[in-house]
């Protein structure tokens, strides 16, 4: 038997998060509140809440860009990481799950560290960069619509520093970056094949990319790519 062929059931889930992760009563009340939303599966789940928490403190970041923040989960972990004087800019298309975040956000303490961004990233991030902040970022997080991912991708490198890092989330698509046919009622919806292509795409570019020093695909979650800058 190979570590791949473990089987993680139900079960087994259950015992990792009962050893591993630690959540706040806010981070827990507004999991079950997103819960109720009809695409609650764009939601990470609580253990890559945890390691994206472990990242902020791993390496010190104090400036965080989220793209794509939904009901706001992942912003929350990482913010509730963040030092005092940090700062998490939330960029998304949508405010209509903003009354679910920000109270949890309030709840927690750090709603003051999220500077929540209405509309295109790819518009916000260019503006970051012509208002001087290229360089300046010590992580990016992607989480958003699959077929602007290099757009995304290519201004995150701009915006961090070196040894900052880009992560990237659902690289792996459910196994769809293998065979589509995985992909059955809500998620073939939401999952099409300009998505597939633009994650593959994307994967193989990073591989690929001699401006990244080291990287790693994590089965986390969805696929977790984390890419460390030169």
């Amino acid at each position: 038997m190979e570590k791949h062929d473990i089987d993680y059931t139900p079960a087994l889930w259950n015992y990792i998060h009962g050893v591993s992760v630690r959540e706040s009563e806010a981070q827990v009340s507004l999991r079950a509140e997103t819960l109720k939303d009809k695409y609650a599966i764009m939601q990470i789940p609580p253990e890559q809440g945890q390691f994206m928490a472990f990242l902020v403190k791993a390496i010190g970041a104090k400036r965080i860009i989220e793209i794509g923040t939904y009901t706001g989960y992942s912003a929350l972990c990482m913010a509730q990481a963040l030092p005092a004087d940090g700062t998490l800019v939330a960029c998304d298309l949508y405010d209509a799950w903003l009354p679910i975040a920000r109270p949890h956000w309030e709840q927690a303490g750090v709603a003051g560290k999220i500077d929540f961004r209405l509309g295109d990233a790819v518009d916000t991030m260019d503006g970051l960069i012509a208002d001087g902040q290229s360089g300046t970022y010590d992580l990016v997080f992607i989480d958003a619509d699959k077929p602007n991912l290099d757009r995304y991708y290519e201004r995150a490198l701009a915006l961090l520093r070196p040894g900052g890092i880009v992560a990237v989330d659902n690289v792996l698509l459910f196994g769809a970056v293998l065979d589509k046919t995985v992909l059955t009622g809500q998620l073939a919806v939401l999952i099409g094949d300009d998505a597939i292509a633009a994650v593959q795409d994307l994967n193989a570019k990073i591989a690929a990319d001699p401006r990244v020093e080291t990287l790693s695909l994590l089965p986390i979650g969805d696929g977790l790519t984390l890419a460390l800058k030169r």
